[in-house]
């Protein structure tokens, strides 16, 4: 996607690049917010159905053509895509109508109090947490478990992902006051990544890349980035350069803290063991069973 934008904006030209004010739903009671809600829902209904079809129009080719699935596993998969259909649908809608809205004025309201850096603080508390709602996070965990018999933990991996987080939006909350450019903290990030790579056990450096994607995740995109821009515009600042990068963020530091993880388990390992015994972890495994992990 980096790069895709990144060609994207060689090729298109805007014709401006100033942002659009950010706009909060005026909402006195709960009977206006219920309307604001059953407004949005036909709408995401519609294109959530229309981002489905063309996945069940090929399953239903390979299916006829090529699949042959019983009817009990037809049925299966059937339920799962009405389940995934009413979550998207429900979940866009409360994003839409409620989660981003909230983010915009919980980040207004913060940046315009007479003590400005209270968003750092503020932020990463709820980056915190917001590892703890994000699903894709769980899965991750129970996975990376699994597949290594419990050499990494999942709620180690857990807690390092929740101080990462944490680290990233109080970052992208000091550039939201500053101003600094992205690159300032990713060009360095990103080398420090690649640096502790050499060094880093294999597992923990395919794991770290995938805990990156996973973190920023949908409850991130969808409270955070609000939050930022809601405390930019507050603040008088460029929404377009001084918010955006806040997932970017996240996705960086998960990268950073997994690999150091993976650093202090190789060295506790090799405390452990007899010098003639040391092993890297895993070491067993090849570089293709260690992408499949």
């Amino acid at each position: 996607p980096i790069i895709a934008v990144l060609v994207l904006s060689l090729i298109y030209r805007p014709g401006s690049m100033e942002a659009a004010a950010q706009k909060i739903p005026d909402v006195t009671d709960s009977i206006a917010l219920g309307r604001q809600f059953l407004s949005a829902f036909p709408l995401y209904l519609k294109e959530i159905a229309i981002s489905l079809l063309p996945i069940v129009v090929v399953f239903l080719i390979f299916q006829l053509f090529a699949l042959k699935l019983e009817r009990r596993t037809i049925l299966r998969i059937i339920i799962g895509v009405v389940y995934t259909y009413i979550g998207l649908t429900l979940f866009l809608t409360g994003v839409n109508a409620g989660f981003l809205p909230a983010g915009v004025f919980l980040g207004q309201k913060l940046a315009g109090l007479p003590v400005r850096f209270i968003i750092i603080p503020v932020g990463m508390l709820i980056g915190w947490f917001i590892v703890k709602a994000e699903p894709a996070i769980y899965v991750l965990m129970r996975q990376v478990e699994e597949l290594t018999n419990g050499a990494i933990k999942g709620r180690t991996l857990q807690l390092s992902l929740c101080l990462s987080v944490s680290l990233s939006v109080g970052l992208a909350m000091i550039r939201v006051l500053t101003g600094a450019p992205i690159l300032f903290f990713m060009v360095p990030g990103y080398a420090l990544v690649l640096l502790l790579s050499f060094f880093t056990p294999k597992i923990f450096t395919a794991v770290a890349f995938d805990s990156g994607g996973v973190a920023s995740g949908p409850m991130t995109a969808t409270f955070l980035l609000p939050f930022a821009m809601g405390a930019s515009s507050a603040l008088g600042g460029s929404v377009t350069t001084d918010a955006f990068g806040v997932v970017a963020m996240v996705a960086l530091t998960p990268l950073l803290t997994v690999q150091v993880l993976g650093l202090i388990y190789r060295l506790k390992e090799r405390g452990k063991q007899p010098e003639s015994e040391r092993t890297d972890l895993l070491s067993e495994y090849d570089d293709q069973a260690i992408i499949e992990l």
